[in-house]
């Protein structure tokens, strides 16, 4: 009945959206002489360009929320495989549970909300609104991170290293079974990925699992060095761009650096760029709807090229994303390859951490 049950619900696939084949130029570009959401869009891609085509902007990517199982996977890994982001700070959701997941070679299906919640437990299907995931498979993904985690040497990682290995297991052989994995990308195109709340997704089952049965010895998440690396990453650069796509973690993460920087008694600028798209609202003072003036007030983004775009992520960031690839100003950007430099212990310190 289950089997029956579970082959019944995951039936049709999600398919990715892909910013290469369909050309939103004129679109956003159309937005921009109308009101509204539509001309705060255009704003927004306008802004994006600009850091695309500013050979000192250094550009990260914030994500949140559950993108990748909508079907914006495709959208993030042209953005890496095409040099328009620099580094990514995400939910472990996106990454682990979506990206690395499918990267394995599962799936995530079409689905409805109108459904008996307890049938798809009694299937062992999970729901994402009206998205469709086998849970079995999300095991079979947790002992992967499990068996990643064991083979490393016992001692405490950075989120963006433990993902780092990720890729370089995706790497290896036929691990990877499809050709749009972000996590692989990031490991070839040297793309740093930090997931500050590493344990609120599968990984942290895998490392729930490894430490249980490695309790005297095993490998663990440094938070903390997470944030040093990100700092090191804004020091490096010489100019920052923020395009963050929902809120949470990841935006309070990435906006911080600055904050840490100047704790230190560090020489760094405020973000000069800095892009939301959210369906939060701001009056109840909570971080996901806080707008970017309001961050300014903190020290972390400057207002000359910020823009709020309140709408949800699936009809905003693939416009937007189009944009930024067919105006073009990613093809001369310089690669930062931040992975190597900070991989690299003996590597030369930025001069503000001298």
């Amino acid at each position: 009945m289950g089997n029956a049950k579970k082959a019944e619900l995951l039936k049709e696939t999600i398919e990715h959206f892909d910013i290469i084949k369909h050309n939103a130029t004129g679109i956003v570009e159309s937005f921009s002489k109308m009101s509204y959401s539509a001309r705060d869009l255009a704003r927004a891609s306008e802004i994006y360009d600009r850091m695309l085509a500013d050979k000192d902007c250094s550009i990260i990517l914030c994500l949140a929320g559950s993108l990748f199982s909508a079907g914006l996977k495709r959208v993030v890994f042209d953005m890496v495989n095409n040099n328009m982001v620099d580094a990514i700070v995400s939910t472990g959701a996106n990454i682990v549970d979506q990206d690395f997941f499918e990267s394995l070679g599962f799936k995530h299906y079409k689905g409805t909300k109108w459904v008996d919640d307890h049938a798809m437990r009694a299937a062992r299907v999970d729901r994402i609104y009206d998205t469709f995931i086998d849970e079995d498979e999300l095991g079979e993904c947790d002992n992967t991170i499990s068996e990643i985690v064991g083979e490393l040497k016992p001692k405490a990682y950075s989120s963006r290293e433990i993902v780092e290995e990720m890729g370089k297991y995706l790497a290896q052989g036929k691990n990877c079974k499809v050709k749009d994995s972000i996590v692989l990308a990031s490991y070839k195109k040297q793309v740093p990925i930090f997931i500050p709340a590493f344990s609120d997704c599968s990984a942290g089952f895998g490392f729930l699992h490894h430490q249980w049965h490695n309790p005297d010895s095993h490998a663990s998440i440094d938070s903390a060095k997470d944030f040093r690396e990100l700092v090191r990453c804004k020091l490096e650069a010489k100019d920052t761009g923020l395009l963050m796509i929902g809120g949470g973690v990841p935006k309070n993460f990435a906006q911080d650096v600055t904050v840490g920087a100047e704790m230190l008694g560090l020489d760094t600028t405020m973000h000069k760029y800095a892009i939301q798209i959210t369906v939060a609202d701001e009056r109840d003072g909570a971080l996901s709807g806080s707008t970017l003036r309001e961050a300014c007030s903190w020290g972390k983004v400057d207002t000359t090229y910020e823009q709020m775009v309140f709408s949800e992520a699936t009809l905003a960031f693939p416009l937007l994303a189009s944009y930024g690839y067919h105006k073009g100003n990613w093809k001369k950007r310089a690669a930062r390859k931040w992975n190597a430099l900070l991989n690299d212990e003996k590597a030369p310190v930025p001069s503000a951490l001298r």
